[in-house]
């Protein structure tokens, strides 16, 4: 059972954590226990009060009976509130309770605020209801020449700060933010700011901003330019990640073309997936970039991935990316995938006939869910992404065969669009060939201004299997080795061109097929010997991923060298 004593000292623990000041003293009047606020109240020490008789600190408490006791010590009055405590079996002391403003209290609180407004070192003044000053920090009194800011405490600020405004902020109570005022030569900017207490004014603080006009206009001068900065830089992450091309990009007038543009610029106004459908070369991710452009998702970002060209293995943690530590050599940290990147912006597959069927059952899931879920994560993330999927391939057969699951088919082909090949379009052929030249001449740095007339009639007459691309590749190779002239002219052509022969007939003559292949393949070889075999090195130097350079070796059947 606890004691007294016990008693007395688990109390006194207690008042340390209470907001008043408060004594404990036993039944002879002794002071058993305080806390420190009690010992400002007093202007002494804790320890120096435990063991005194409360009458020897605060004189006559032990001859009134009265529960409230009013005093007055060193010119201060406050109150005393007087509990009995009973633990049971009787009285055992009392708990005194002061209430008031202590003197000391108040002195600290003071000092706490002044030396904190000291060490900001900012040009600071306040003044009370008329006008005079009560503080003035060594900022500000270096600012007016003043070498003790206690000097000039108790009079009107009008003497201290010539153009001061403070004292008609008072009268009226409305701030003045960021005024120009003149104190000696220099030109300051300043606010005033007046204080109510219980909806009356009782003061103003007034603060220097900038010392000086000229702080001001190299603040302006930074911020101009960090906004400039900031602007290059939107504009530049938009250009990575953003779609490059409107539909003013895609060049041709043919009643084909024209329908083809029409319905995509419909359906890019919606949030619809697109299946957009055509031969290698007809341009289908220029469409991709167009719709993105011409929708409510613009301003977000624009992804492209060719599903072809990334590993099986790979192509999973490309799209919903990874945890950290979910394989051997994953980033710590993990790594989002495109999806997470795309959020609030549209993710264009390519070639998405390429797509493994067990990828495929993953891309449903994300399409029907709008959710995510990296490799090794256990939960998933909400995405708001628009498909664009491209093919060259009949996924319709696909489906048929088996190697294309009908449930994403149809989940793609909300709206299809079929891009027509160039042999479809031939009042097309000339526009865009003009076009290209002009793309060309800027890349190249040359100044070729158009075609002949009999280039023009073999370019009408040729069937283009490779559609746009290959009509690119042509106008390069013909710029490449024309010679002081301003015109492509037949000589510059391909044989195969020349000759009328088709595409599949030229390749064992003049393919440009096979002389793109072999050039490709010459310049894999190369790589690899200067990277001593090296195929992370090799792809390095080929400006390709690793990944397409092991599809190419596999191509071209290039053991190790």
């Amino acid at each position: 059972m606890k004691t007294r004593l016990d008693l007395h000292l688990e109390l006194g623990r207690l008042l340390q954590h209470v907001q008043r000041a408060m004594i404990i003293t036993d039944h002879n009047g002794t002071i058993t226990a305080c806390n420190h606020l009690a010992g400002i109240f007093l202007r002494k020490q804790k320890n120096e009060l435990i063991g005194e008789k409360l009458d020897a600190v605060i004189p006559e408490t032990k001859v009134h009976n009265e529960r409230h006791l009013d005093r007055l010590i060193a010119g201060k009055r406050f109150y005393l509130h007087r509990s009995a405590i009973d633990d049971g079996q009787g009285e055992m002391g009392m708990l005194w309770t002061m209430d008031g403003q202590p003197d000391g209290l108040l002195q600290q609180t003071i000092e706490k605020y002044e030396s904190a407004l000291e060490g900001l070192s900012e040009c600071i003044m306040g003044v009370d209801d008329k006008g005079n000053v009560n503080f003035l920090s060594r900022s500000y009194a270096k600012l007016l020449g003043i070498n003790d800011p206690n000097s000039v405490i108790g009079k009107h600020c009008t003497e201290i700060v010539e153009n001061t405004r403070m004292h008609i902020v008072i009268q009226t109570g409305e701030a003045e933010i960021g005024h120009f005022i003149q104190i000696g030569e220099r030109t300051v900017l300043a606010t005033r700011i007046p204080i109510f207490h219980n909806g009356t004014i009782t003061g103003a603080i007034g603060k220097i901003m900038f010392h000086d006009v000229d702080e001001l206009k190299a603040l302006a001068n930074r911020v101009q330019e960090m906004e400039s900065k900031i602007e290059f830089y939107e504009k530049e992450m938009k250009r990575i990640r953003g779609a490059k091309y409107s539909f003013q990009s895609i060049v041709g007038n043919s009643d084909k073309i024209r329908e083809v543009k029409n319905n995509a610029q419909k359906v890019a106004r919606s949030r619809s997936t697109v299946l957009i459908k055509g031969e290698t070369g007809t341009g289908k991710e220029l469409f991709a970039h167009a719709i993105h452009l011409a929708s409510p998702r613009n301003a977000g970002p624009f992804l492209p991935v060719n599903c072809a060209a990334i590993p099986k293995e790979l192509l999973e943690a490309e799209l919903f990316g990874y945890e950290s530590g979910a394989f051997t050599g994953a980033n710590k940290g993990g790594k989002p995938g495109k999806f997470e990147l795309a959020n609030h912006g549209t993710l264009f597959l390519d070639e998405i006939g390429d797509l493994p069927l067990d990828m495929q059952a993953k891309l449903l899931r994300v399409l029907e869910r709008k959710e995510i879920e990296r490799i090794g994560a256990t939960t998933s993330k909400k995405v708001d992404v628009r498909i664009i999927a491209a093919t060259n391939r009949d996924l319709w057969e696909m489906t048929r065969k088996g190697s294309f699951r009908d449930d994403l088919y149809y989940r793609l082909n909300v709206f299809m669009l079929d891009i027509p090949p160039l042999r479809e379009r031939k009042e097309d052929i000339l526009p865009i060939a003009s076009r290209l030249i002009i793309k060309l001449n800027e890349e190249m740095g040359l100044n070729v201004a158009s075609l002949e007339d009999d280039v023009k009639k073999i370019f009408m007459k040729y069937h283009w299997p490779g559609n746009i691309r290959e009509l690119e590749n042509v106008l390069e190779r013909s710029m490449n080795v024309i010679d002081n002239d301003d015109h492509i002219r037949t000589h510059h052509l391909p044989v195969y061109l020349v000759k009328g022969r088709g595409l599949a007939q030229a390749e064992s003559i003049y393919s440009l097929k096979k002389q793109l292949e072999e050039a490709e393949k010459k310049a894999i070889l190369r790589a690899l010997e200067k990277a001593g075999g090296n195929k992370m090195e090799a792809a390095s130097l080929l400006g390709i991923h690793r990944a397409s350079l092991y599809r190419k070796l596999e191509k071209y059947e290039i053991s190790d060298v």
